[in-house]
């Protein structure tokens, strides 16, 4: 069997892959650069008269990453454009082969949901730690008799110091008073 004949590997036409298949990459340097731009509008138009207290105000961190963005998705773009190639994902502890856990995702997704709608009633200390307690309940840990303690603590934890340390105010919930 020579090369050339029509039963080796070689002679067999490979399936043509569109010009948008082989620069797929270009989608993330779209994204990047619509959400740079998004980023630019909003704090270019943001109105700051009130917070605003030195040279350096409420706009500069999203002045930053707007154009920290839009320079990324350039540069990616520039890249895939001349050859550059994403490495398909190895992960050192991933098996590639099987199917997701769709389970710990929806957990953890209804968590997150849960969390948002429990927030202003309920208040952060409450919902912060429903939302420890339950995030590592989907990812795994069944310690009952730990678990809430710790999700407890870290919540508390979290409410002072946003709250109280660095002024971000906190919805406190039914526990505003004793907080």
């Amino acid at each position: 069997m020579t090369p050339e004949s029509p039963e080796s590997p070689e002679a067999q036409p490979q399936p043509r892959r569109s010009w948008l298949q082989e620069h797929s990459e270009l989608g993330v340097s779209v994204l990047l650069l619509v959400l740079g731009l998004l980023v630019l509008t909003d704090a270019l138009t943001m109105d700051v008269d009130i917070a605003q207290r030195g040279p350096i105000g409420p706009k500069t961190v999203p002045i930053v990453v707007g154009a920290g963005l839009l320079l990324i998705a350039v540069l990616l773009a520039v890249d895939v454009l001349r050859g550059g190639r994403g490495e398909a994902e190895s992960g050192e502890d991933v098996d590639l082969s099987e199917p997701a856990d769709w389970r710990t995702v929806l957990l953890l997704a209804g968590v997150f949901l849960a969390t948002a709608v429990l927030i202003d009633p309920l208040g952060f200390p409450v919902a912060g730690a429903l939302l420890f307690w339950g995030a590592a309940f989907a990812l795994g840990s069944r310690r009952i008799d730990r678990d809430p303690l710790i999700a407890a603590v870290l919540s508390l934890l979290t409410y002072v110091v946003f709250n109280n340390l660095l002024g971000v105010p906190l919805p406190g919930g039914p526990l505003m008073g004793v907080l």
